[in-house]
């Protein structure tokens, strides 16, 4: 078939490939020709491309730029676009390609989150609420972190040959590690903006926060701010259920209240008089760090998930109008 073809890896294809028949070839071969049609349609095109690389490099810069300001000048709207691009665009693209598997998971967990944060919302608020809000995020963030680190294992483990002493084929192992690595990295994406929606949300209605102004109430040693219930441990003592931190302004929470806050909530700063956390201090144990890693990780792939293919439907956009294929 290579000698009816006159294909030889790395070098010309003698005969007009558009009159092969890619029924009858191998998908090595197929491969070949459809490559070999791609380069006989662009040659000649080499100054058209560097157009099209320009325009990309430019939209890409802009749109950065554009999005910074957005974010500084208004960041609950940027915020809460964000969060619904998150949401809904791989929604399309999943209903589009019939990954049902994904689109069955996203059900359940947009279900969940939905009732989680319709309690968060709803004054005046119920004692419970602050703790079941902080519970199923938390949950959420610690399957989507060890899923995406099992993710990677077997992307790397793929990648070194390992899966054959599994008699694992390289493209199923692959494929594993990458679903695990995009299922861990865009439900910990989605589920810390909707955690942190929940908490300015609760923190407000407390009263002890205020994202743009001074609290409401007046905070003593004995209430939590977070959730605006009494605190029965003392710092130095070490509690049955839970203990009692304080920060460096000197304000107490309980433990998992202020953790919930800060990695969770995507807080770095006190809940009532908004000094900045030290979370190396918070987070002394070296196990414990890289929760905190791994949040900005996720703040950064946000951008990816969600204003990315944006701005790729604007290039493609841009293309069109000019002509350039």
């Amino acid at each position: 078939m290579a000698a009816v073809l006159e294909v030889e890896i790395g070098g010309p294809v003698e005969r007009d490939v558009e009159e092969v028949d890619l029924s009858r070839l191998s998908p090595e071969e197929r491969w070949r020709v459809e490559h070999a049609r791609m380069h006989a349609k662009h040659r000649g095109h080499e100054a058209m491309h560097a157009e099209m690389v320009l325009i990309l490099i430019a939209t890409l810069v802009v749109a950065q730029l554009l999005l910074v300001q957005w974010k500084q000048r208004h960041p609950r709207s940027y915020n809460m676009v964000t969060l619904f691009q998150m949401w809904v665009v791989p929604l399309y693209f999943t209903a589009k390609l019939h990954w049902w598997r994904f689109l069955v998971i996203w059900v359940l967990f947009s279900a969940v989150t939905a009732f989680v944060t319709f309690r968060a919302t709803r004054k005046p608020l119920v004692q419970t609420t602050p703790r079941l809000v902080y519970k199923w995020f938390l949950l959420i963030y610690k399957i989507s972190y060890a899923t995406g680190i099992v993710g990677y294992m077997a992307v790397m483990f793929t990648l070194f040959g390992l899966n054959l002493l599994f008699r694992i084929k390289p493209e199923d192992a692959m494929d594993f590690g990458v679903s695990l690595l995009f299922y861990g990295l865009y439900y910990g994406v989605l589920e810390r903006d909707f955690a942190e929606m929940c908490a300015d949300y609760m923190a407000s209605t407390i009263g002890f926060y205020s994202a743009s102004g001074m609290p409401t109430k007046h905070l003593s040693d004995s209430v939590c701010a977070v959730c605006g219930q009494q605190i029965f441990v003392d710092v130095n003592e070490e509690g049955i259920i839970e203990n009692t931190y304080r920060l460096s302004c000197n304000h107490v929470f309980h433990e998992f209240c202020i953790r919930g806050w800060c990695i969770v909530g995507k807080k770095q700063t006190c809940p009532y008089c908004k000094e900045k956390v030290d979370l190396k201090r918070m987070f002394s144990n070296p196990w414990e760090r890289p929760h905190v890693m791994y949040g900005q990780l996720l703040d950064w792939l946000r951008y990816l998930v969600a204003w990315q293919p944006v701005i790729i439907g604007l290039v493609q956009a841009i293309n069109y109008i000019l002509g350039l294929e």
